[in-house]
């Protein structure tokens, strides 16, 4: 039998629907102005910015979030002449303007600094063996829903491990799609990121083709049956002097980000945690602001943060319906690496509504 989260109250959303329509914008962040967020994820050559300061453990209850009204950006996306900026259904805010010509490019490139890049992740259960084996997709959440990526569970794999595609009818790990991987640990509260390279027992000469670690995501685990909002920790490759995320290929597993993390080697890595909920006394339960992005109270919701700048949102993932999520994401992530993210918070041993 699953276990079951205790589900704990969203906070008042009277008249969401009108606030949601002016919540959001794509700044990025209020901190901006202090200090260019860039700085944090800068590792190449600049060793003082490695520091990390740890981050206190969130209180133990599911999570949720409130609101704030702010600015809506203007609708639109590449692929299209128009600039038809109508609101949908009256709902959430979109994404800005962002051009999507080659996928494969878009997908690992990261967001650019000072844009929030809105997403879109809807789970498809529908079909033979899909209720164990969902389909995810990935679109931008704008006027022309762009697809990004799609990801699926593999059948017959000792862990979890999601294949991701940037073709929707493509989720064959052969296939010229195939775009990167999820893969977990035997205890599923582990999970490492991987581009689409080749594994380093079959890498070339100079090791070029060997595929890079692009992420990776640690849940605390929690013996009192996951009650209360989750703790996640999420390293990536640190950013270099051209805001290009520095390739970490590694030679074996104990050279990967998990165990680099673990032993505390952080060189040209950095740690992200999730944003701590805090109580509401109205509402009776911890929340977070996502500003009009979430509408449902989930275990999955959650919000991305440097330790150092906790304003600054790196990304932030929250439920909208039954099956669709709201994913937000800025510099130095891309599309692969929130995605992916992403499908860890819904793996099996984790799932908890």
């Amino acid at each position: 039998a699953a276990r079951r989260c205790p589900h704990v109250p969203p906070p008042d959303t009277t008249g969401s629907d009108e606030e949601d329509d002016s919540d959001s914008s794509t700044k990025p962040i209020r901190s901006e102005k202090k200090k260019n967020p860039a700085s944090l994820f800068q590792t190449g050559g600049d060793p003082p910015k490695e520091r990390k300061t740890k981050k206190k453990a969130p209180p133990k209850v599911a999570e949720s979030e409130e609101e704030t009204p702010e600015t809506p950006p203007k609708n639109s996306n590449k692929k299209g002449k128009g600039k038809k900026s109508k609101k949908t259904k009256g709902e959430r805010p979109s994404s800005p303007i962002i051009e999507v010509d080659n996928l494969e490019e878009f997908v690992l490139r990261p967001a650019p600094q000072g844009v929030t890049i809105k997403c879109r992740v809807t789970r498809d259960k529908k079909g033979m063996d899909r209720g164990l084996y969902p389909t995810y997709y990935l679109h931008l959440d704008n006027d022309r829903k762009v697809f990004l990526l799609a990801g699926r569970k593999r059948k017959k794999s000792k862990t979890s491990n999601y294949l991701i595609s940037i073709d929707p009818t493509d989720l064959s790990r052969g296939g010229e799609n195939f775009i990167g991987k999820l893969r977990s640990n035997l205890m599923g509260t582990k999970f490492t990121v991987f581009d689409n390279g080749t594994n380093p027992e079959r890498a070339n000469a100079d090791w070029s083709n060997v595929r890079q670690e692009l992420s990776a995501v640690v849940y605390e685990t929690n013996v009192l049956g996951f009650k209360g909002p989750r703790k996640m920790t999420v390293i990536i490759p640190g950013m270099n002097a051209d805001n290009e995320r520095v390739p970490i290929r590694p030679r074996n597993d104990n050279d990967g980000l998990l165990m680099r993390w673990q032993n505390r080697n952080m060189d040209n890595v950095i740690e992200l945690q999730n944003k701590a909920p805090v109580w509401n006394d109205e509402t009776q339960s911890y929340v977070l602001n996502f500003h009009g992005r979430v509408t449902h109270a989930s275990v999955k919701n959650f919000q991305i943060v440097h330790g150092s700048d906790p304003d600054y949102i790196v990304m932030q993932f929250g439920r909208v319906a039954d099956d669709a999520f709201t994913m937000d994401y800025s510099y130095p992530l891309c599309a692969l690496q929130a995605f992916a993210i992403a499908l860890s918070s819904f793996d099996g041993k984790l799932a908890c509504e």
